[in-house]
This record gives structure tokens, sequence and C-alpha cells, in this order.
């Protein structure tokens, strides 16, 4: 498992994908869990997501907590502000607010939930690739 706790500033963002990185690299390592690619970049992008979310709408300092969980990566960011957020309809005219849309897309598990401080928002990324091919580990629709 690895932690930090953030400002809440721009800058904690680049700093959480670090934390990131070199998290999911130990992993590797030091346990010879495989970490491919592809779920290299969409943790990073996960992580970029929630904390700049956390920044931008949660006044205060935010939490991050990385831990492998089975064949994934469980990425859990804990902010002030107790409001869940609402995914929006996709719109591909509108400019911005696409982050929820792209980290449900990307994730195997997304859950949110109210704490007496604020909202915990719980995903996980799959560390290997699917050889089906379906990025998000997810079973195919029948």
């Amino acid at each position: 498992m690895s932690s930090a706790v953030y400002e809440g500033v721009s800058t904690d963002i680049a700093r959480a994908r670090d934390l990131a990185r070199a998290f999911l690299t130990r992993v590797q390592a030091e346990h010879g869990i495989p970490v491919s690619e592809r779920a290299m970049g969409v943790t990073l992008l996960v992580v970029s997501e929630l904390v700049t979310n956390a920044c931008k709408h949660a006044p205060g300092p935010c939490l991050v907590d990385l831990e492998v969980s089975g064949s994934a990566v469980a990425i859990t960011v804990w902010d002030s502000v107790p409001v869940l957020p609402v995914a929006t309809t996709g719109d591909p005219g509108r400019v911005g607010q696409h982050g929820l849309e792209i980290v449900m897309a990307v994730c195997q598990g997304f859950d949110v939930h109210r704490e007496p401080v604020g909202k915990r928002t719980t995903v996980s990324v799959m560390l290997a690739d699917d050889p089906g091919g379906d990025v998000t580990g997810r079973a195919p629709d029948t």
C-alpha cells in the first residue's frame, strides 16, 4: 500500500501521478506482479482525473491510497466535500467536464461514498491486459 496527503493545489496532481508511478514500479520490482504498459497509463490518467476533481471542487487536503487487490490496483481518493459526483451524458461538443466519464469508462470498478468529513472515491484498474482486448477487464456484454 502507498498513501499520501496533498494540500489540494494544482501541483499535487503531478505529485499524485508520481506516487502512482513509483507504487506500480515497486509492485513489479519487489513483488513480481506484472503491470502492463496500458495499466500504468490508465492508472496515471485516473489518478490525475480524481486528484484534479478533488483540487478543483473540494477545498482543503485530499488523501490518495493505492493498494493492489487481486489482479487490480485500487485507487482511493478522499476529499472534503460530501457531494457525490454525477456523470453527465457524453457530449463531444462540451469543452471540459469529461473526467468522470473517462474514469468510469476505463476502470473495472467505481464506488463513491459519503464520509463524515467528505467523500471517498475508489476505482479499480486491472494490472494485466485482457487477452480478449477489453481495456477495463470487464466481461463483454452478451
